[in-house]
Parts: structure tokens; sequence; C-alpha cells
């Protein structure tokens, strides 16, 4: 696993890392990210709060399109929850360049939590991504 700029945003992201969010890896448009829902993330149905699922997909997503070095955003994103999660859950998202045009991105990220039976997919989450200047200006 090589350091890249990825690593260095995610070290700075005191957003993700307080919810215990972990960057297992990050290159070449792919990212893996985990997280244990606490429970402080989970609502008043006992399961994990979309909020705290859809924060995790993101973070893995604005690790794969930053892998590539140039500083990267978000320009629109939606999820689809397919499964609950619970507390203690481990989830794992893991997060898919689809393409790249001019300063634009698509990336899928899957998040999924391990179960004795397999993998259990937890929700569906599509990113779109904008390179942006130093400055975080549009041009």
């Amino acid at each position: 696993m090589t350091r890249n700029a990825a690593f260095a945003m995610f070290e700075a992201d005191e957003a993700s890392r307080a919810l215990g969010i972990e960057l297992l890896d990050a290159e070449r448009g792919r990212a893996v990210a985990t997280m244990r829902v606490t429970p402080a993330m989970v609502n008043g149905h006992d399961i994990a709060h979309g909020g705290y699922v859809f924060l995790l997909a993101d973070t893995t997503f604005a690790c794969a399109c930053n892998s590539h070095g140039p500083v990267t955003v978000a320009a629109g994103a939606e999820i689809s929850f397919v499964r609950t999660a619970k507390l203690d859950d481990q989830l794992v998202a893991t997060a898919e360049e689809r393409t790249r045009y001019g300063r634009s991105g698509i990336y899928d990220v899957t998040v999924h939590r391990e179960d004795p039976e397999g993998r259990t997919v937890i929700a569906e989450f599509r990113g779109r991504s904008r390179i942006i200047d130093r400055d975080g200006m549009n041009t």
C-alpha cells in the first residue's frame, strides 16, 4: 500500500476519524474503509442511522477520487439502502472508479458487513466528483 494524496486528506479529516472510520487502502481510483456501528449511531428503530452509512460511503468515495492526486470534491451523490445495519456491525465500504472525463468522475461504493453466511450488502452509493483548483474555486 502506497501513501498518496488520499491518505494525506484522510489524516486531516477529523469528522471521519472521530467516528472511528479507518482507511485501509486507496490507490488508482479505488479505496476501502471500515467503520463499526456504535451506540451513538443507532436511531429510534434500533438500527444504524442512514446518515452514518452515507458518511462512510462518502468518505470512501472521497479517498478513491483523491487517490489520483489533484484536489477532488463531491459534485453530487446518491445512496440506496438495501438492508439495515445494527449495533456493533463492522461495515466495510469499497469504492471503485467507473470513469473519469475532463475534471469529472463517477464512482460506485458498496457498503457491506461480514456475516457468517458471507457478505451482506447494506447500501449502494454513486458519487460524482469534480477536480478543483488549489484555492477551492471551480475554473
